[in-house]
Parts: structure tokens; sequence; C-alpha cells
């Protein structure tokens, strides 16, 4: 399904948000990398790379990012990202699942998924594979789209997503199907006391939670004790 989409991918996501996901994005890692120090940095699930290239320009410069996906298409297009951006020695593309991630334990001090958990096959596999390959005092963000709890803006969220969503990403993508999905996905994801506890549960300590654009977006941390 990525693959399908991914031509039309960050176009999409900057229409369907109305451009807040770039807002969402520098908001949500704010005070989480190191800007007096070098860390190893995993950007989980990272599509086409606009999280990653947010990382690359607050980062420590001897830091590195190691950024994996599945889908080939979505790096193909990141891959000419990083190229424009001459920021090939700053970032390694890794082709992985989630759930079975190839590197030793605590190879990372920072880790990062935005925009991808509700899509892992195995979500609880998924956070126990970055846990393991966190370093210790390691930190984990997730960041995510939500039902806003306000019953308006909820009734405006479901139009955008459930009806503009599908009609646009037909248009620009020629794959409806795929986004009919998104708004289940996001319908199907945890609320947000239930996703902490399943953190909490899977091993992360001081798990913590911040709403952006009122509920829109959701930012969970969690640490590696």
């Amino acid at each position: 399904m990525f693959d399908g989409i991914a031509p039309a991918y960050d176009r999409l996501n900057h229409l369907l948000s109305l451009g807040a996901d770039r807002t969402w994005r520098r908001r949500s890692l704010r005070g989480a990398v190191s800007t007096d120090s070098p860390q190893n940095i995993l950007d989980l699930a990272c599509g086409t790379g606009d999280f990653t290239l947010e990382i690359t320009r607050i980062m420590h410069p001897e830091s590195h990012v190691t950024s994996v996906d599945i889908s080939p298409k979505m790096l193909e297009i990141m891959e000419r990202k990083l190229l424009e951006n001459k920021l090939g020695n700053k970032v390694s593309i890794v082709t992985a699942s989630a759930e079975i991630l190839p590197f030793p334990d605590n190879s990372f001090q920072l880790a990062s998924i935005a925009f991808g958990i509700r899509n892992f096959e195995d979500r609880n596999a998924a956070l126990g594979e970055v846990l393991r390959v966190l370093d210790h005092g390691g930190k984990l963000l997730i960041l995510e789209l939500s039902e806003p709890s306000n019953p308006l803006l909820r009734k405006l969220y479901e139009f955008g997503f459930g009806k503009v969503a599908p009609w646009l990403g037909g248009r620009l993508s020629g794959k409806k199907e795929a986004y009919r999905y998104l708004p289940e996905s996001i319908r199907n994801f945890p609320d947000r006391d239930h996703w902490m506890a399943i953190m909490r549960e899977c091993g992360y300590k001081n798990v913590t939670h911040k709403a952006f654009s009122f509920g829109v977006c959701r930012l969970y941390t969690g640490i590696k004790e």
C-alpha cells in the first residue's frame, strides 16, 4: 500500500493537515534532540524522510540518524531528499521491519516513530524491539494522529479524514482505498490512556503525553531505565 502512495505522500500530508504536520514534527523534537553532545538516533517508519530531515536540522554536528522503513518506494524518495540536502554522511537508510530490528542492544540514545506505529502489525513487539536497541536512559518519541475529544472538532475531523481524505487521496495518488484506510487506522488506535498503559507494560518508564492542535496529533514519550 505505501509503495503505491509514495509519490503523492508528502503533498497529501501537507494538504490534509493544512501544513500543521511540519509544526507537529518541530514541536515534538524540542528538548529531545541533543545539540550539546553526539547521539545515535533511530527514526523508525521514516517513510519519505521528513522527520529525519527535521532531526538533522537541529542535531549535534557529530550525531548520526539511522532511518528505517519497509517501503522501498518511500525510501527511494527519501534518498533523493538526502542527496538534495547533502546529508549522505549524516543518515543511514535501512530497509527492515519494526518488529525485527537488525541492530545490537543499547545502540541508540533516541528513537522516534512519527505517524507510523498505528500501521505496525505487532505494536507490542515493535515497542519491545525499540526498547532493546535503546541505550539506558534513552528516549522514545511517538508522534501519532488521533481523534479530538471535543465533539465539534471531532465532527470536523471526521469530515476531513472520512470524506475529504479519500477523495483527495484518490485524485492525487490514484489510491482511494489507501486513504479510506487512514481514518480507520486512526479510529482503531488505542486512546491516550490505553496507549500510555501499553507503553508502560512494554517496559518504558516516565511515560508522558502532549496534545497538539486540540488532540488531532499526540506526542508520547517513554524512557528506558
